[in-house]
């Protein structure tokens, strides 16, 4: 039975769209709120996984696009966007993207905020993101990630 996307959902897949992606956002039977439970629902390396998080740089949110593979290191990562970075408490990060912290995606938040890709990322020829709602998902590649998003790849580890 196929199911219809939730509205935020569909304006992540209208924003793909407009960017010039194929738009396709697959709603999972199962959950896919994590990392680790995307990746054994896709049958994909955690690696592949695109974690959305939102950071503060000192008091202005930010966007981390992160491997499911490891951590940010907040220190070094910080340094290199030249400021303390921390992490966006749930109600802020869910203010900012207008997505819940479940199914966050890379993009179609109220306003585009500074985004940062992982560089583990490029490793994957394949990369799947939430798709604006949690159990959805869509499926990108890191080149198209970065034109997508307007990101700059970083090394965050």
């Amino acid at each position: 039975m196929r199911r219809q996307l939730h509205p935020d959902a569909s304006h992540v897949a209208d924003t793909l769209i407009a960017r010039g992606h194929h738009g396709v956002i697959v709603n999972q039977e199962r959950p896919t709120r994590t990392a680790a439970a995307a990746a054994a629902v896709l049958a994909v390396e955690i690696g592949a996984i695109i974690r959305s998080l939102v950071f503060l740089l000192d008091d202005d949110p930010v966007l981390l696009l992160i491997s499911g593979a490891h951590e940010a290191h907040l220190d070094r990562t910080g340094n290199r966007l030249g400021g303390t970075l921390t992490y966006a408490s749930t109600s802020m990060a869910e203010q900012v993207t207008g997505q819940s912290i479940a199914g966050t995606a890379p993009l179609g938040h109220p306003t585009n905020l500074p985004t940062y890709l992982d560089n583990a990322l490029s490793r994957y020829p394949e990369l799947w993101a939430a798709g604006g709602y949690p159990d959805t998902v869509f499926r990108t590649t890191f080149r198209e990630l970065v034109r997508i998003t307007a990101g700059l790849a970083i090394d965050v580890d």
